[in-house]
């Protein structure tokens, strides 16, 4: 039987803001051009595939509190030259866990009101290289100590590289917090494929990285945390391709 997931769970970042709590209706939606190739003689239309392309759109409740609610950010994003990092756990984000990521420009902000119903922000992202399918590996759970996060399982090897996704939407640690993803053949010997920048003390973050070549059958997410006090909630996601 088929196991259903319930949208009070979706879960969704941009760059180090978890607006998951602000947002009631989410479509990412994946594309590809397609050129027609059919020729003389040919009973049906024949196509080939092109490039790939991508969007996802959000509404919800407008909020408009300085450096926390939707306003503040997606005022200042739309049309801006700095790529966005958009994270959506369909199911949440719980390690293992389905995720949709892209690398995004924000396109469209749209404010709306009615004397009967609570004001409504909406926001559209256009995709700048493709929307990205893959899994969770970190959960966005506090993080204190250096340690490693519950591998998972692809079940086989893949050979065309990937794409890591970072969101640290708080941060109270008083030390540096280094975040890697880690790959292994046989959940025994991992070794590093993705190491993010430096999370600094105290500081709020989000990144994408890029990566070419093998990845492992296995991946695990990897914390080196310094200071003495605080915690940081790293959500990470990868997408093989």
């Amino acid at each position: 039987m088929p196991t259903f997931r319930h949208g009070k769970n979706v879960k969704v970042f941009v760059n180090e803001f978890d607006f998951s709590s602000y947002f009631t209706d989410i479509t990412a939606t994946s594309s590809v051009e397609t050129a027609e190739t059919s020729t003389f003689g040919s009973s049906a239309k024949e196509y080939i595939t092109g490039l790939q392309d991508g969007t996802v759109s959000v509404s919800g409740m407008f909020e408009g509190t300085a450096s926390v609610g939707t306003d503040e950010f997606f005022a200042a994003a739309l049309g801006s030259s700095s790529k966005i990092k958009v994270i959506v756990a369909p199911e949440g984000h719980a390690n293992g866990n389905r995720a949709v990521m892209l690398q995004a420009d924000d396109t469209s902000y749209e404010v709306s009101g009615a004397i009967a119903d609570v004001v409504q922000a909406s926001a559209e992202f256009q995709s700048s290289d493709r929307i990205d399918h893959g899994v969770i590996l970190s959960s966005g759970s506090a993080v204190s100590a250096t340690g490693t996060g519950t591998s998972v399982d692809n079940t086989a090897s893949s050979a065309n590289g990937g794409v890591g996704f970072l969101s640290v939407p708080t941060n109270t640690r008083n030390g540096n917090v280094t975040v890697k993803i880690q790959a292994s053949a046989d959940n025994s010997t991992f070794t590093d494929l993705v190491t993010f920048a430096v999370v600094t003390s105290t500081s709020k973050t989000s990144e994408r990285v890029e990566v070419t070549g093998t990845v492992a059958r296995y991946l695990r997410v990897s914390y080196t945390v310094a200071g003495s006090t605080g915690t940081a909630t790293p959500t990470v996601a990868f997408s093989r391709r």
